[in-house]
């Protein structure tokens, strides 16, 4: 589990039960993005939500969860982000 501290001290990243996330302190979770299968069975992730695209298709649903990771981390923890730039 990745988990972004910003400079104000709030705690960014995707919900898990690595670690119990309460006790960081008061949360707000709220959906990022949507996995679901078409009529077709095929899986897609849809990230509108956040406003990004609609991944896929993929037979598996894992696949999907995957690629809906991938692009939610790797725009939540982009290095020109961060203020030391590492």
């Amino acid at each position: 589990m990745n988990l972004l501290v910003d400079a104000s001290g709030s705690i960014h990243g995707l919900y898990g039960e690595a670690i119990d996330l309460n006790a960081l302190g008061d949360m707000t979770i709220y959906r990022a993005s949507k996995v679901e299968p078409d009529h077709t069975g095929h899986w897609w992730a849809d990230l509108a939500i956040m406003g990004g695209p609609r991944l896929g298709p993929y037979t598996r649903r894992s696949d999907a969860l995957g690629a809906e990771i991938a692009w939610i981390e790797q725009r939540l923890f982009r290095v020109k982000d961060r203020p030391d730039g590492e």
